[in-house]
């Protein structure tokens, strides 16, 4: 029996994935995943980039808001999840699409997740005594020594995400990321899973994110964050575009040195997905500089 074929469509932000991943869904009648670790929150749909109703032209979009901004989420989760939406798509139709750029998601989904091991209590308070004498630039250099891989990729103003990978690292004998990606889980997937990775020239791409955030801004991204200002100190609302309004709500940023800083934050976030994409050697490469229709033929081509 022929495999189905699970397309994963990712690549930097602003890159165009969603609208490649619609445009293929109507010609393959077929379904999308979105493996973005924001949109999947419910209230911030302008700085997260969500997708309108009218965007998506009727193709079926899951995991898209459907979270409270104070509940937890992870890569885990994430991988059951859209294995569990994957097999009710795959009952109907021969193709499934996965769609974002959370690099975590798509590895736990496409390669595997281990089972996280468990932080003896005696190595968390050490750790934790440590960072407090020490600081953070102590526990950033920690993480670049014992997982340079996830260094390149994490947040590294999200302390308490850095904190949560040193741990581990201390925890396994080895690298967070390895913990991450290679799980046998997935080896023998009842699906073909073929993914693209939407790239171009770095200078039309760092064009690309400065006009989106123009956009962001004019489709009212400054009122948004203000709605969920109270709320700051949450997880979900540690990301590009609201951290920036927030520190101008604070008076500590000018309004217009908030945009420049979100342009220059989603270009240094768009850097670390090259870099992390970079790093798997099943990835095919499109240009998002040609045509839509040439890249839908070409993937359909290469599916083929």
């Amino acid at each position: 029996m022929k495999k189905k074929q699970l397309i994963v469509i990712t690549g930097p932000t602003a890159s165009g994935k969603s609208v490649l991943a619609i445009e293929l869904a109507k010609r393959l009648q077929s379904e999308i995943i979105s493996a973005d670790s924001r949109q999947i929150y419910k209230g911030i749909p302008i700085v997260t980039a969500v997708p309108s109703i009218e965007e998506r032209e009727g193709i079926p979009h899951h995991l898209l808001e459907i979270l409270e901004l104070d509940e937890y989420y992870s890569a885990a989760r994430f991988d059951e999840d859209a294995t569990r939406i994957l097999k009710k798509i795959f009952k109907d139709r021969d193709v499934a699409i996965v769609c974002g750029g959370s690099m975590l998601y798509l590895d736990a989904l496409t390669k595997g997740i281990d089972q996280l091991p468990t932080v003896p209590s005696e190595i968390r308070q050490s750790l934790i005594e440590d960072w407090n004498k020490l600081g953070d630039d102590w526990l950033l250099s920690r993480l670049k020594v014992l997982d340079p891989d996830y260094y390149l990729t994490v947040d590294l103003k999200n302390m308490k995400r850095v904190f949560h990978a040193v741990e581990l690292c201390l925890t396994a004998g080895k690298p967070y990321s390895s913990l991450l990606s290679g799980s046998a889980s997935h080896k023998d997937s009842p699906y073909n899973i073929v993914k693209f990775c939407l790239i171009g020239e770095r200078e039309k791409l760092f064009d690309r994110i400065n006009h989106r955030v123009i956009k962001m801004m004019e489709a009212g991204l400054e009122e948004e964050a203000r709605k969920v200002y109270h709320l700051r100190h949450l997880n979900s609302l540690n990301t590009v575009g609201l951290k920036e309004m927030f520190q101008f709500f604070d008076g500590s940023l000018t309004r217009e040195e908030a945009i420049s800083r979100i342009q220059k934050n989603t270009r240094v976030y768009a850097k670390k997905q090259l870099t992390w994409h970079k790093r798997d050697d099943s990835i095919r490469y499109l240009d998002f500089n040609t045509p839509i229709s040439y890249q839908i033929e070409e993937v359909i081509r290469q599916i083929n």
